[in-house]
């Protein structure tokens, strides 16, 4: 076997095996996009494309990945954006960015767009944005993405917690100034780490949560969980019922009316058990949005979210 790629980043390829002729579409961190094509000795024999940086005349920021071990030994992958310049002696407010579910790989070596763009914005105003790859994420193998069956917010959110811990052993962040976002499954991950692990986080926003897998579409759920009636335990100990009263600290749900994903039912049922238990959170809702918030009412969204951020990580 012979690499014919270059440059360390994420290489996408199409063969012509007849011709021994190979289009790389070459990404990192550090390089928007090229296109080449190389014969099978990996000699670039032509650029089609070089794209110029789009962010040039923004304010620039700080982007690193690497990783870090949790209590099982597995190697988590982890990135981080912070300001710039960044000054190591002084104490920064951080957002943890999660996703953690099946088949979405958030840290990769890519250039920045999409939300990772919003991390930039964060960073731009003072504060480290951090994101964890916990088990149960994309290609990593088969232990390491097998290792949440039947037990959806177990090993995830104790890997989270490695992240955290990592955090809060750097002496430039504010141990006091941390918060957490996530959408959809992050949602789920969101507000499983405000209430079955208070005081971690001073503040949270949960988008499209999902609070119990029985509410969830089967052809997802069961794969990952087998049914309530295979599982009861697993579904019981996941459903976000039972941690209400728990909540510590500030947590704002968001959620599109017209979701057919995780349907509205998952958050009006939270909120109805927090008004029962006698629990402050703060809800919004978009009227007529699906699962994403997209359009221009995305830019509210992105809004709404940084001054929740803003307004309570002072």
């Amino acid at each position: 076997m012979t690499r014919i790629s270059a440059g360390e980043g994420t290489h996408k390829p199409l063969y012509n095996t007849d011709a021994g002729l190979v289009i790389d579409e070459f990404t990192s961190i550090e390089t928007p996009k090229i296109i080449s094509i190389r014969n099978k000795e990996g000699k670039e024999l032509k650029q089609l494309l070089n794209a110029p940086n789009p962010l040039k005349d923004f304010n620039p920021v700080n982007r690193k990945l690497f990783t870090i071990k949790n209590d099982n030994g597995d190697e988590l992958y982890c990135k981080m954006v912070t300001p710039q310049p960044f000054d190591s002696t002084k104490q920064y407010p951080v957002v943890v960015y999660v996703y953690g579910g099946p088949n979405v790989q958030l840290v990769t070596n890519t250039w920045p767009a999409g939300t990772d763009l919003w991390y930039n914005y964060m960073a731009q105003r003072g504060y480290i944005v951090f994101t964890l790859e916990n088990r149960g994420t994309p290609f990593r193998g088969a232990a390491f993405e097998q290792a949440t069956f039947r037990q959806l917010g177990e090993v995830e959110m104790q890997d989270q917690i490695t992240g955290v811990k990592w955090l809060m052993k750097q002496r430039y962040v504010n141990k006091d100034r941390m918060g957490v976002y996530g959408w959809s499954y992050g949602g789920f991950m969101t507000t499983s780490l405000m209430t079955r692990h208070p005081g971690l986080f001073k503040v949270a926003v949960a988008g499209g949560p999902v609070i119990d897998w029985k509410y969830y579409e089967i052809m997802y759920t069961e794969r990952y969980m087998d049914t309530p009636t295979e599982n009861p335990s697993g579904y019981d100990k996941a459903n976000l019922m039972n941690y209400v009263e728990n909540l510590s600290g500030k947590l704002m749900l968001i959620h599109g009316t017209s979701d057919d994903v995780v349907v509205w039912q998952h958050s009006l049922m939270y909120l109805k058990k927090a008004v029962q238990k006698n629990v402050q959170l703060d809800y919004f809702v978009y009227p007529g949005h699906e699962h994403n918030v997209t359009g221009r009412d995305r830019i509210h969204l992105l809004n709404k979210i940084s001054n929740y951020f803003f307004e309570n990580l002072k």
